[in-house]
């Protein structure tokens, strides 16, 4: 895998605000992505009392959704728990799996922010520069932005605003649960990044892209090493 951009890992959180601040006018917020046949959920979970990460790429056939490939990675945690900067905890152990796929995907479903983020560069953003791979911040919380109600049919969803500009959408996936918080990361529209989302959902609210790359990197699927 060759990156598009590099940048030093070992950083402090004023150099890691001055890189997001760098790397997000790399974003591109158009649609560029071309066929879609392998959709990839991202995901990082915290191993030893949250000294080592453990990252994984779980990679499913689009539309099908049948799991093709993964690759789990772990490396020793090296830069502390900030809010708006996790993507410096966990990009790198996710490059690291990546490199273990025999085939990259053509869309990435990462567990986390898009430009629902203070700087506009979540963990999607910063997936997607950093690889060329269009993503999509798909994230079971609210960090940033304000919303309306959400209606509670399956699919139905409202705008996400931050300073009258709209980061993302807030959507049902499912009757009766939470909302997720959905927002573009690289290489597509808000629309698009709704219809994949929507698209690799099954009867559960967690997209399958990303119920197996929780599985995998919490260690409770038994595929898992």
């Amino acid at each position: 895998m060759r990156l598009q951009h590099t940048h030093p890992w070992d950083v402090t959180p004023r150099e890691a605000i001055a890189i997001q601040q760098r790397l997000r006018q790399q974003v591109c917020l158009e649609d560029c992505q071309g066929e879609v046949c392998r959709v990839a959920g991202v995901d990082v979970g915290f191993e030893q009392r949250n000294t080592t990460a453990r990252a994984a790429v779980a990679v499913l056939s689009f539309p099908g959704l049948e799991l093709l490939e993964y690759a789990i990675a772990r490396q020793p945690v090296r830069f502390p728990y900030v809010p708006g900067l996790l993507s410096f905890r966990e990009v790198p152990v996710v490059l690291e799996a990546m490199e273990k796929l025999e085939q990259l995907p053509d869309l990435l479903l990462c567990d986390g922010q898009g430009i629902a983020h203070p700087r506009r560069f979540g963990i999607a953003c910063h997936l997607g520069v950093l690889t060329g791979i269009p993503s999509i911040g798909v994230a079971k919380t609210r960090l940033i932005g304000r919303h309306e109600e959400v209606p509670e049919e399956r699919g139905d969803w409202v705008s996400l605003h931050d300073k009258d500009e709209i980061v993302g959408a807030v959507l049902r996936t499912r009757c009766g649960v939470k909302p997720l918080y959905i927002s573009p990361g690289h290489c597509v529209t808000l629309d698009t990044a709704l219809h994949y989302v929507m698209a690799c959902l099954t009867r559960f609210r967690l997209p399958e892209t990303t119920r197996w790359a929780h599985r995998l990197a919490s260690g409770t699927s038994p595929i898992s090493p």
